[in-house]
């Protein structure tokens, strides 16, 4: 293996994941950094509260294509054999390295985003069908609740379901991924889990409630 290959390929992963769409382009269209409104938070969702879905949605497509490419470097840079265990677990480290980047992200100062857009931008580089499958889940359960937060979490917690259960993969590497995924939904919402508990989290799609609070 060419070890300072792999070394650039790594690089190339977290500077992709340090891509601050919703900060650049808040600032470049409308003069606004949204980590300074809303929930402080460099997603899409605060994105798309603050400055609308118009704006929201060229960030979420953009921090879901930084984690595809990311996880597909390893492929691009032909760094193992094509469907070979090797080359699997490449494409989970640097697309774990891009979630990095984009949870702390250099241009930006190190604050960044949840990194959900990211994840599934890996995820469906690294099995598209099964990340289709939560994707569903995520807008079911959207329609449903209306809440981004619960439908992300119940999104990722499917994933490993999927893999598990349905699926399968004789990769080890992908299995702990997967779950490690779920988990790490779980602690990066940890402040939104405290607002559904106290029925203070706001809604994105809204059926005739008034927000309360941002998310």
């Amino acid at each position: 293996m060419n070890i300072p290959l792999v070394f650039l390929v790594f690089i190339l992963a977290y500077l992709l994941g340090s891509i601050p769409a919703a900060v650049w382009i808040g600032r470049r269209f409308h003069n606004i950094d949204v980590r300074q409104h809303g929930s402080g938070n460099a997603g899409t969702t605060n994105v798309i509260r603050v400055l609308g879905w118009k704006t929201g949605i060229p960030v979420l497509l953009i921090d879901i294509a930084k984690g595809w490419l990311a996880a597909s470097l390893p492929v691009l840079f032909k760094l193992a054999e094509p469907g070979s265990s090797l080359l699997i677990n490449l494409q989970i480290l640097t697309g774990m390295t891009a979630i990095l980047g984009h949870i702390f992200p250099v241009f930006a100062g190190f604050k960044g985003g949840k990194g959900v857009a990211t994840v599934f931008g890996v995820l469906l580089a690294l099995h598209p069908l099964l990340t289709l499958c939560s994707i569903g889940v995520f807008l079911i359960i959207l329609l449903i609740t209306g809440i981004v937060s619960v439908s992300s979490m119940s999104a990722g917690l499917s994933f490993p379901i999927f893999l598990l259960f349905v699926f399968g993969t004789p990769s080890l590497m992908f299995k702990i991924f997967s779950i490690f995924v779920a988990i790490a939904l779980l602690v990066t919402h940890r402040k939104n889990i405290g607002r559904l508990i106290r029925g203070e989290e706001s809604k994105l799609i809204k059926f005739g409630k008034k927000n309360k609070t941002p998310a």
